[in-house]
């Protein structure tokens, strides 16, 4: 099987498992682990788990330099505002701002890479700039992001652009160490922020075996393998197509959001949402006819 097909078909199935993960993460925070302790713990379990992979095995990360070690765990950094963001706001809000992530993307590769990019891509920055203006101030508001959960996805994207153009560019960690990296990363964000959102949390002695059973499972499937999947097939694919095969996760997230917690978008953010994943299927169109590879310049690396 051609190895960019098979990342492909991990990064959409990694979209689609991560539609989902608002769950786990609400359902731990109403077991006393609010705010961003939960997602340190379930960040921490990831560690764990991943431990045995990485030990004494520091010269992998020697060999791949500073800056493909560091993009890893930006990635991880990244996530962790996103994980944290599903507290704080609407489901599909932070999902659909996170995947305006596309954008930086193609910014990324042609104003600090120097990358060719199709005209198709540009285009599809205005779309996902109109739909992120009428997602966010459709009801006559300032279109900004409004609440924190959607600040921290908003800004997530971004880190998350950076951080897969670092980790396609330098990185040559294996992805088991890698994900392990990605894991440290989150941890050390959301215990950055921790304190600052809500205080020590205390939970009841009849919920701690299933709080722990909770964090392990969630940390051990989509920080542990999901991650590893998702760092393997990230080194093969551009930044762009990352971006929009973890697109199914709006639809997935949207949905569960909808029927387990009641949650509901407005006209507005429908119609801006719609306009942020047709930016995506712009930006991926000419990369199906091998037109939207960007290709080095002489002043890239």
């Amino acid at each position: 099987m051609n190895k960019a097909f098979l990342a492909s078909v991990i990064v959409l199935c990694v979209g689609v498992f991560w539609g989902v993960y608002w769950m786990p993460v609400r359902a731990i925070a109403a077991l006393g682990l609010d705010g961003a302790w939960g997602t340190g713990a379930i960040t921490l379990a990831a560690m764990l788990f991943l431990l045995p992979f990485v030990a004494g095995k520091t010269h992998l990360f020697r060999d791949t330099g500073l800056v493909g070690v560091v993009s890893i765990a930006l990635g991880g950094a990244a996530f962790a505002l996103y994980s944290i963001g599903f507290l704080y706001g609407k489901v599909a809000l932070v999902v659909l701002l996170w995947f305006f992530s596309p954008v930086w993307s193609v910014l990324i590769a042609k104003f600090v890479l120097r990358w060719q990019v199709p005209i198709l891509r540009l285009i599809a920055i205005g779309v996902g700039l109109a739909g992120l203006f009428v997602m966010l101030g459709g009801e006559g508001s300032v279109p900004v992001p409004r609440s924190l959960g959607e600040w921290m996805a908003f800004v997530g994207g971004l880190v998350w652009a950076a951080a897969t153009a670092g980790i396609r560019l330098k990185s040559r960690v294996p992805p088991l160490p890698a994900a392990f990296i990605f894991a440290s990363g989150a941890t050390l964000t959301s215990l950055a922020f921790a304190p600052f959102l809500e205080p020590l949390p205390t939970i009841a002695g009849e919920d701690a075996v299933w709080v722990g059973i909770t964090v392990l499972a969630t940390g051990g499937l989509w920080w542990g393998l999901s991650i590893a999947g998702l760092m393997w097939a990230t080194i093969r694919l551009d930044p762009a197509r990352v971006g929009i095969l973890l697109m199914p996760e709006v639809i997935f997230g949207a949905l569960t959001a909808a029927i387990f917690a009641g949650e509901t978008l407005s006209a507005s953010e429908m119609i801006g949402g719609g306009l942020v994943i047709l930016c995506g299927v712009l930006e991926v169109w000419p990369t199906k006819a091998n037109a939207g590879h960007p290709r080095a310049t002489k002043n890239a690396p």
